[in-house]
């Protein structure tokens, strides 16, 4: 019995033996040199400082791009924040991850060396040149150049907005805009995509890109162009016209602008055009100097009631943009009197209430407040509907729960309004708000 048990013991610990020797051979250790120092974890893209250092690209930009001018080994100051690709170490590792593929290591591609500031200046001096020369064919070349740099990495992308690269392809868009637009269209459209990638611009840029001529092309590939084309000029005009307000007169002056915009809405090809077209709508009917004659133009087109029937189900950004361009139309005699004639525009306004975001709230009380304020008609209907569905006991819920003092304000002289008539017309004891809580 006791050598049995023997037996039996030294066979498990036989076992344990080969079981640890054979985990221990399947562990892998990384050399340490092949790691970099701030995530200790093996390097994809090793590059070296002026300190003599080397570190994983990404960590270590980031190290630099979070405000460190120090070598986070050395503590040293770096003398140049431009670091070299070490290709001896990446050799090194590529060897290392073939030679213990067996153990599952892949083997590290080789990174793409981002493009520097002295390359993409010398890029933007021949688009200059090209523009000059009014060389279609060359200057389009360039450009769909920067546009495939610029979509290899986020850090090309930051590098060629932040070397000009904006100014120069606004002038070359001038440029090219000021010659026939049938001619220089196919270029005029890689620079309009090569423009969104460095999107926000400088002031010089947008001078240039807000000129008349630019403007026009602009519109044109709103009004004829295909969808990547609307795409691009709907956006550029939002980052344009949210820069000046000169732009905005001049947009407003050229042919077929609301039109296109309208049917961007009417038609609409994606949600990112879509809010950029009511971006650019709500400034055309606020800032404008025509904004009047505008309003009247967009509401014979019709935009109030494709605007009611959006916000019927639509997400809160876009439920936001399209709320505040009914605020800027409402404020105008001829958009009060198209809402009045749309039978959905108080339900749905008065809906978003406490619905939607603090922000739908404050316009959507604003909107109510104008509509029942300036109500001219002997019979108050839209009064008599804002108390129908509910708008009472939503203010005066609004007033407790707490809001902006201006939205206060109105939400107050709206419900003295609303009172003058609860006597007159039925009032719906809401029981949606039951589950509300104070956010204090």
């Amino acid at each position: 019995m006791i050598s049995t048990w023997r037996r039996r013991r030294a066979a498990r610990r036989a076992a344990k033996k080969l079981q640890d020797g054979e985990s221990g051979e399947m562990e892998l250790t990384i050399p340490d040199h092949f790691r970099c120092p701030i995530s200790l974890d093996l390097m994809k893209d090793p590059v070296t400082l002026s300190t003599g250092i080397t570190y994983d690209r990404e960590n270590i930009e980031k190290w630099i791009e979070s405000g460190n001018d120090k070598c986070p080994i050395t503590k040293q100051v770096l003398t140049s924040l431009e670091s070299i690709p070490n290709h001896t170490i990446r050799k090194m590792i590529q060897d290392w991850c073939v030679e213990h593929r067996s153990h599952g290591i892949e083997r590290i591609p080789t990174p793409r060396i981002p493009v520097s500031a002295m390359e993409v200046s010398e890029i933007l001096s021949k688009i200059t040149m090209a523009s000059k020369e009014m060389d279609q064919v060359k200057c389009r070349d360039l450009v769909m150049k920067i546009k495939t740099l610029a979509k290899e990495s986020e850090r090309n992308r930051r590098c060629i907005a932040g070397n000009g690269t904006g100014s120069v392809l606004s002038a070359t868009f001038e440029a090219f805009s000021k010659s026939f637009f049938e001619e220089n269209a196919a270029v005029l459209e890689e620079i309009l995509s090569a423009l969104t990638l460095v999107f926000p611009l400088d002031g010089e840029a947008v001078s240039y890109l807000g000129s008349s001529s630019s403007l026009y092309c602009m519109v044109c590939f709103l009004k004829n162009g295909d969808l990547s084309r609307r795409r691009n000029a709907v956006l550029a005009l939002k980052m344009l016209v949210s820069s000046e307000q000169r732009i905005v007169n001049v947009l407003s002056k050229i042919e077929g602008a609301m039109e296109a915009l309208f049917k961007l809405i009417q038609e609409p090809i994606c949600p990112t055009s879509t809010k950029a077209s009511l971006i650019v709508i709500n400034h055309m009917v606020t800032i404008s100097a025509t904004s009047e004659k505008i309003v009247s133009k967009f509401v014979n087109m019709g935009l109030v009631s494709v605007l009611v029937e959006i916000l019927v189900d639509a997400q809160r950004s876009l439920c936001e943009k399209a709320l505040c361009v009914l605020e800027g139309i409402f404020s105008f005699e001829k958009g009060r009197e198209e809402a009045y004639t749309q039978a959905l525009t108080v339900p749905v306004i008065v809906k978003k209430i406490l619905r939607v975001s603090d922000i739908a709230t404050e316009v959507s009380v604003s909107i109510l407040w104008n509509l029942c304020k300036n109500e001219k008609r002997e019979e108050k209907f839209a009064l008599a509907e804002t108390l129908q569905v509910g708008a009472f006991q939503k203010l005066l819920l609004l007033l407790q729960l707490g809001c902006a003092e201006k939205t206060k304000e109105k939400a107050t002289e709206l419900l003295k309004l609303l009172n003058l008539h609860r006597d007159r017309f039925e009032c719906i004891d809401s029981m949606d708000f039951k589950d509300l809580k104070r956010p204090f």
